[in-house]
């Protein structure tokens, strides 16, 4: 084959770049007409689908712990990290998880078309308001499988269609899921590209997807600053957006220590790797002799990394714990997602406060107290999406919520905040009831 006749069999930058363009373009297109269908299913027939897709999940589990493997084997062999290894997981007990996160959301109430705030106005209309659908829905996300299952049974439930476009480290088991979703919808007669995977690893789809108004109603990313960093430069489309979570522990000087203890041990040390980890433990001075002391022992033996304060470093070296490092003004900043702790003391619950607001991403911040006068204080002025009192930041999740699965959790201000479910993807439209009446 000659040099001309090699290059005219290779599709150029610019052929590929249109390829992936008519993809995405196709199934944006597709999902616009499959929205208008599902925003008028009722709710039987959308918590039978959700009751197939859970059923398809346990049968074909076996199924889907061997794609995982495949997609697990390439990570390993790319020398991704492991808290990136433990987001793609999927075990029998994740898949289970996720099968009852499913059947959760077919029971809860289905929020489309509720009418709430009927009252009557002088002209002698009444006014409300309806819940509806946002329409077609793009999740962005990276390593965990699970988002596929919990994006598709919300955007189901919720009267939304839902275009997926996962990371290519899970593009096996992504590819699975969303074909026993595509199922499930044609059994009761809804179409199958009402959850829909963008079906190519190539990046420049993402690029497209966020350039189509006209067919996306909404992106929700979940990623890191990067990604969420280019969606913010490129898209043209609304977003919901899943940020880093610097999430802290503050131990009050009122604090029970059994308690400080358990909590904060659980916050770091359940998982290294989620976004409602604890990253920075903040301890009031009057009570840090007592509980740095046991942490220290506690997180060195589950190996945790500590980067202290000068302070926290005093009151650990008088214990005779001296294995800690020193922490920068940019510890404080940092969402770790591993076994690495930062630890400051602080004067009090202003102190605390103050730190948390300057450093923390707005995503889930806890204190432990028995003074409910300081606890009251804390859930008013942490300015987070999530504000516990005397539990862990791991409980900051929409299936420990009570919303049956979660698409991300919003670190935004409008329109949706914390664990996003069924009413985060529904939006309210007045409307009003009359018998006649005209404006004079």
């Amino acid at each position: 084959m000659s040099p001309s006749t090699a290059a005219a069999a290779t599709p150029s930058d610019t052929e590929r770049t249109q390829d992936v363009h008519q993809v995405v373009l196709a199934g944006a297109r597709a999902a616009r007409e499959a929205a208008t269908i599902l925003a008028r299913a009722e709710t039987a027939v959308k918590n039978r689908v959700l009751e197939a897709i859970a059923a398809a999940i346990r049968s074909r589990a076996a199924e889907l712990i061997s794609a995982n493997q495949h997609d697990l084997a390439r990570a390993r062999d790319a020398g991704l990290e492991p808290a990136f290894l433990d987001r793609l997981t999927l075990n029998e007990r994740a898949i289970e998880h996720m099968a009852v996160g499913v059947l959760q959301v077919a029971g809860l109430p289905d929020p489309v078309g509720t009418i709430s705030e009927i009252r009557p106005m002088p002209s002698g209309i009444r006014v409300g308001r309806m819940r509806v659908p946002l329409g077609v829905v793009v999740i962005i996300y990276e390593s965990r499988p699970n988002v596929t299952i919990d994006a598709a049974a919300l955007c189901i439930k919720s009267g939304n269609a839902a275009v997926l476009r996962g990371g290519s480290e899970a593009i096996g088991s992504n590819r699975l899921l969303a074909a026993l979703c595509a199922q499930a919808l044609q059994s009761q007669g809804l179409p199958a590209a009402a959850v829909q995977l963008i079906d190519t690893t190539d990046r420049a789809a993402v690029g497209h997807l966020v350039a189509l108004p006209e067919y996306i109603d909404v992106v929700i990313p979940r990623g890191g600053k990067g990604l969420i960093e280019r969606l913010m430069r490129e898209t043209r489309v609304p977003m919901i957006k899943h940020l880093d979570g610097i999430c802290h522990v503050y131990i009050d000087e009122g604090a029970d220590v059994s308690k400080a203890l358990r909590i904060a041990d659980n916050a770091k040390t359940h998982r290294h790797g989620t976004c409602n980890a604890m990253e920075t433990l903040l301890v009031a001075r009057a009570i840090a002799p007592r509980v740095l002391p046991p942490l220290a022992a506690l997180y060195s033996g589950k190996k945790v990394e500590l980067r202290v304060c000068a302070e926290t470093r005093s009151i650990l070296a008088a214990h005779g714990v001296t294995d800690v490092k020193d922490a920068t003004e940019e510890d404080w900043r940092t969402e770790y997602l591993a076994a690495v702790l930062s630890i400051a003391t602080v004067a009090g619950l202003d102190e605390a406060i103050a730190h948390i607001n300057r450093y923390g991403s707005h995503h889930t911040d806890a204190i432990v107290t028995e003074h409910n006068a300081r606890a009251m204080r804390f859930l008013l002025e942490v300015d987070s999406a999530s504000v516990l009192v005397n539990a862990s930041t791991r409980l900051a999740d929409g299936f420990e919520y009570g919303l049956g699965a979660e698409i991300g959790i919003s670190n935004d201000k409008l329109h949706a905040r914390g664990p996003v479910g069924l009413e985060g993807l529904t939006s309210q439209k007045y409307i009003v009831l009359g018998d006649g009446q005209i404006r004079t």
